[in-house]
């Protein structure tokens, strides 16, 4: 495979990740770090990270409305719920090395 179609091919696929976390408002972000390490929030920071390694000015809240697919204020107050003491202690354990 040349790279051009691998670039493409991964790009597909960001946004493919990127939609599906869009359209699945009920999974939360706590759930996400507790089963996978990651959530929107990382996943928008890499994002910015990668622009801004290729000297694209990015902040966390553009980078953040290209993943959440609104501004991260207008979604928290739709969509966020207060975690459960269940999801915070396994998000403790989870991180307890970090």
């Amino acid at each position: 495979m040349d790279r051009q179609t691998e670039l493409e091919l991964e790009a597909a696929a960001f946004r493919r990740l990127r939609d599906h976390l869009r359209a699945r408002t009920d999974v939360q972000n706590i759930d996400l770090m507790n089963l996978s390490g990651f959530c929107r929030n990382c996943l928008s920071r890499w994002y910015m990270e990668a622009a801004q390694e290729r000297g694209i000015d990015m902040d966390k809240d553009a980078a953040k409305e290209i993943v959440y697919g609104m501004p991260y204020d207008d979604w928290k107050a739709r969509y966020q719920t207060e975690a459960t003491p269940e999801q915070q202690a396994a998000f403790a354990e989870s991180h307890k090395d970090h």
